[in-house]
Parts: structure tokens; sequence; C-alpha cells
């Protein structure tokens, strides 16, 4: 200890105060161990701040503009002015009060708060550098640290974030005007997201991606739907491209491609933002102080309870591996603050859904039907079309599908994917349906209210079954 250091002890040490952090310390907190959270950015971390929250808000936002000034069919005509400053300010009050939320919440469970950056010394205790001036250190006993520093954006060779026209998606999310022309480096989820958005905001989107087409990871038949609704919207996709340079301009700035085989393409615009994923944060933690080494992607391995190498520190969310969703780290918070208590405890991930909030969205949850036969099970397939659902044709919005997975013999639901409006809430119903056990008979039972977009779960799982109503059975 440096002399003049502030010393303070804790059952458990929490670094990070995102969606993994900070409910990890206040389920910690709850289960009666003292609890500390150090965050050195701010409470709700990425996702509330500079990810899930403020992008939903902005496509939100985009959709009411869009779905307006497109409604000439349902006899609504309007021609919408986007206001990019207003909406911004509105974005910024969501963010707000929920980040001041998570402090409320914190400091009402009994977590104690500290403001700073956390490395460890030793296997139990770390340093807490205080931002500002003169601020000083702290150093903080522990018995149980959890690991919770999320991810940032990923880089690439000559496209430096700190240059004003090039973007990540943070940049462009505290933005405060749509560019006219946006050159899009990445057609992932966030790539996907953020093109959609700032085309129904008036902005000209170019989409360069290396791979052959959007949303990698996703089965063909929903990354299709979802491509050919950007293609409407005036998205130009450019495939087997990776973005090379840029260079400035009287006019804006110039993004020049190459493909492997080493033609070379060139694109104006005001902006270029680059999506081509995140990568975990470790590099401020000192692990080495504790024998801890990430993997080759920078992760922390972890077992069923989320300890690392070292029983006591827990790695939880984004440092802990893919999937990087908000809602895996929470769950994974949980198990690490009960286990530390010393609960039986472990960490299943067969249903933890995703979602991709584009137009239409995306939901997915437990197994494909290729993943259901590489394990071992004999899949059987349901899918309706939103074509032959009441509420689908009364928003207009009937591009996609609800498919359901299942294990032919006894009927367990083994996994969904849903292309939708409402894909993120739809598929809420077929993870509970995977975690509670239920069959393809359970879910057809169930009466749901009509006319709803969650009619179509039925209808899939009667399809499975042969004994579909409003979808021909095969």
């Amino acid at each position: 200890m440096v002399m003049g250091d502030i010393a303070t002890g804790t059952d458990v040490l929490v670094i990070g105060g995102g969606p993994g952090g900070y409910v990890a310390a206040i389920r910690a907190a709850q289960r009666g161990l003292a609890t500390t959270l150090v965050e050195r950015d701010a409470y709700g971390g990425t996702c509330l701040n500079h990810g899930c929250i403020p992008s939903k808000a902005f496509i939100t936002a985009a959709d009411v503009a869009h779905d307006a000034g497109g409604a000439e069919e349902m006899g609504v005509h309007a021609d919408p002015v986007v206001d990019a400053s207003a909406m911004a300010d509105w974005k910024d009050g969501v963010v707000d009060e929920l980040t001041g939320g998570v402090e409320t919440l914190c400091e009402a469970n009994g977590v104690d708060l500290i403001d700073g950056t956390a490395a460890f010394e030793d296997e139990h205790t770390a340093r807490i550098a205080h931002g500002g001036e003169g601020q000083g250190m702290e150093t903080v006993e522990f018995e149980h640290a959890v690991v919770a520093t999320g991810s940032r954006p990923l880089s690439i060779p000559g496209f430096d974030f700190a240059d004003d026209p090039v973007w990540s998606s943070r940049n462009a999310l505290s933005t405060d005007d749509v560019p006219d022309r946006l050159v899009v480096v990445g057609a992932g989820y966030i790539g996907m997201e953020l093109s959609t958005t700032f085309a129904k905001l008036g902005a000209d989107v170019t989409v360069v991606e290396l791979l052959d087409d959007v949303l990698p990871g996703y089965e063909d038949d929903l990354s299709g739907v979802v491509r050919r609704r950007a293609e409407r919207l005036g998205i130009d996709f450019n495939f087997g491209e990776s973005a090379a340079e840029w260079t400035g301009g009287a006019d804006g700035i110039t993004v020049r491609t190459e493909t492997e085989d080493g033609e070379e393409s060139a694109y104006d615009a005001d902006r270029v933002l680059v999506a081509v994923g995140r990568e975990p944060v470790t590099d401020t933690l000192e692990l080495e102080s504790v024998g801890l080494t990430p993997d080759d992607d920078g992760f922390l391995a972890t077992d069923e309870q989320m300890r690392t190498a070292l029983d006591h520190v827990f790695a939880v969310g984004d440092v802990a591996g893919e999937p990087m969703l908000a809602h895996k780290a929470s769950a994974e918070g949980i198990v690490a603050a009960e286990a530390a208590a010393g609960e039986p405890v472990a960490f299943d991930h067969r249903a933890i859904p995703a979602a991709v909030f584009t137009d239409p969205e995306i939901g997915t949850v437990g197994l494909t039907e290729a993943e259901a036969a590489d394990q071992g099970f004999d899949p059987v397939v349901g899918e309706t079309p939103l074509r032959a659902n009441g509420r689908a044709l009364t928003l207009n919005d009937t591009d996609g599908f609800v498919r359901v997975v299942a294990e032919a013999d006894a009927g367990f639901l083994l996994g969904a994917q849903i292309v939708a409006p409402e894909a993120s809430e739809l598929v809420a119903e077929a993870a509970l349906a995977i975690e509670m056990g239920a069959t393809l008979e359970d879910v057809a039972g169930t009466v749901h209210t009509h006319p709803t977009l969650s009619e179509a779960v039925v209808e899939a799982a009667e399809h499975a079954r042969g004994e579909a109503i409003h979808t021909r059975n095969r």
C-alpha cells in the first residue's frame, strides 16, 4: 500500500457497472454480502449509455418518422420533418433516467459505489485509481471479485475513431445530426441496425461487408428478409469488400475498398461508421497480478458458476465470451453473486434468446434444425408465414415468419427462429417454453389473444404437429 491511500475491505468487489456488474452487485448485497461496485465511466455500462438503450431510442424515433411518411396505402398522408437535435435530446433523457435509476437501485440495496478504474494488485487486493487530477488511489481488499468490464468497438487499420469523420457505434449514437451520405463498414447486427436507422432518417447509406451477405451467423432465410427490406429503403450493399482507407476532400470523404482479388472501389460519404464487432476489455485489470490470462480472443474462461481459474474471481458478460448480450450478462451476474454467497447455482446457456432490432426484427433462441440434428436429436419443424397472421396484416407488415424446432418423439421445444415485427418480444415465449421443458402440445394448447402476432407461435407449433389451421400442412 502506498502511504496516503485509503484502504477498505469488502466481501465482493465488482469491477464494472454495466448490466452484468450492477446486477451482480445488487444480488450479492441481497444475499447479505458486503458489496463494492467500481465503475470508471457511467453506471449502466455501454448498454445503457452507449449501446442498447440509445440505439433502440433512435430506432424507435426513426420508425415513427418513416412509418408516418409512408402510410399512404392506409390513407395517411404526412411529410415528417426530423429534428435530429431534438431527437438526440429525447434519447439522452431516456438514458439519463435509466442510468440514474441504476445508481439509486445499487444504493438502495446497500452497494458501496466507487468511481474509478480498478486493477488487481494480488489475489485479494485491488487498487482503484480515481478519475480527475489529484483524486488519488484507493485500496480494496476482497474475498470475492466479479470482473464485468464489458467490451468496446473493434477498430480496423486506417480508420481511427479519433478522426472526426470516422464513427464507432458510440459516436453514431451520440450524434445530433444526420449525415447526407454514410458508409457503414460491416453488416453484422450493429451495422444493420444503424444502417436501417440512418436510412429511415434520410441518409444515403452504403454498406461494405467482407462476407457475402448480411448478419453472418443467422440462417439465410432470416437474414434475407432483413436485407431485402433494407434494399427497399435504398441501402446499397457491396459484399466481398473490405475497407482499405479513407481520404478527405472539400466535399466530404472517400472510402476506398478492396476485394480479395485486388479490385478497388471508392464511395463518397460525409461519415464512415466502422461496425465490425466488439472486443472484451481486460487490459486495465492487470490480470497478470493474479495469474489470469485471457484466451486468444481476449475472453476469460469460466465454469458453469462463472468462476475463472481462480475460484474466488468470477467473470460475467462480454469478458466471459460470446454471445455478447446484455441479458446474458445480467443472468451470469446473478449466478456469480449467488455462487459467491455459497448457493448451489449454475448457468444454463440453452435458452438465451438473441434479437436484432432491424426492420423487421429477428429473434432466435435455442437450436436451429441443423444444430438439433448435429446434437443427435430427430428434429421436427413447424413454420407459419406472417401473411397468414391477422395482426401482421393490420400492421401492414407481413414480411417474415415464425419457425419452431422440436424433438420429434416427445415434442419438447428445442429452438425458434422469428423474423417479424416485435420478434424481440415474441422470442421470449419460445425461450420460456425451452426453459420449462414445454412441448409443442403445451404451446399449441395455450390460448392466445386474437388478433396478435403471438398467435403465429401457436400456428407454428400446430404446423410442426401437422395440425395447423391457417397454414397449409406438409
